[in-house]
């Protein structure tokens, strides 16, 4: 997306842009070790969330762009589809305000209130250290409802620990989330649809056990190792090409008289 901004926006020369991916610390965001079931209840004890059940994570700053509402209106839109399958889902929204989610704190509060399901929603802070991890194990599905993302670290996030992306197709996250093989892609911000989508995964268990093994598959390829490697072969080549216009610039006759 930002390749193309240059491109369109500023008129960059095509063979000059490049490309390096962002990448994920896969020591620290990796599936925890032994069973998956009992590693999902441990982390869910240590965050305090419910051990049964269904839970849906969103990590994030609180503000309009990153559309935490999206989530929390599919969850009223579910409840009106399946009652029974809303009855076992904690939604759990974890971040602060920030950016114009300032203006309002609270309106993510108040809108589950008004729609009836502040019952169904968990809200969490910032989580450091570990918890952070064990949040996204903890989780059966995580959700990057965003309008628009450069890239989606969270999505990667959460697909290194093993744990499948609902997310909005939009700019970077049509790379960081491989629409169903590591998640599932979402035209469009309806929250029905997005209901839907909750409806047809959460009681596919084999379907998100097989979407569970592709997000690790995917976020193999995005580690700080790749993108490291990437950022030198590319400052490597623009100082070697530095360096040749440099040399003949000192070169050129003309520009020798005129020292």
């Amino acid at each position: 997306m930002e390749a193309r901004d240059l491109l369109d926006r500023y008129a960059a020369e095509p063979g000059r842009v490049a490309v390096v991916e962002p990448g994920v610390d896969l020591d620290r965001f990796r599936p925890a070790p032994g069973d998956r079931a009992a590693a999902t209840r441990a982390a869910r004890r240590r965050l305090g969330l419910p051990v049964d059940g269904y839970v849906v994570a969103f990590v994030g700053r609180i503000q309009p762009l990153k559309a935490p509402d999206v989530l929390v209106r599919a969850v009223a839109a579910l409840r009106e589809r399946d009652p029974a399958l809303a009855g076992e889902l904690t939604v759990v929204i974890c971040g602060g305000p920030s950016g114009s989610g300032l203006e309002r704190p609270t309106a993510l509060i108040e809108l589950a209130r008004s729609l009836g399901v502040a019952d169904r929603v968990r809200f969490l802070p910032p989580q450091t250290g570990e918890d952070l991890p064990a949040l996204y194990r903890a989780a059966d599905l995580v959700a990057v409802p965003s309008h628009n993302e450069s890239f989606g670290l969270v999505a990667l996030e959460a697909q290194a620990c093993g744990t499948p992306v609902l997310a909005a197709a939009v700019g970077g996250l049509v790379t960081a989330v491989r629409d169903g093989v590591s998640g599932v892609l979402i035209d469009g911000h309806d929250p029905v649809d997005w209901a839907r989508a909750l409806a047809r995964l959460l009681p596919d268990r084999a379907r998100r056990a097989a979407l569970a093994r592709g997000a690790e598959r995917h976020a193999r390829d995005f580690s700080w190792h790749r993108t490291v490697s990437g950022l030198l072969a590319v400052y490597g080549e623009a100082i070697t090409e530095h360096r040749a216009r440099l040399a003949g610039r000192l070169g050129d006759p003309a520009l020798a008289c005129s020292w």
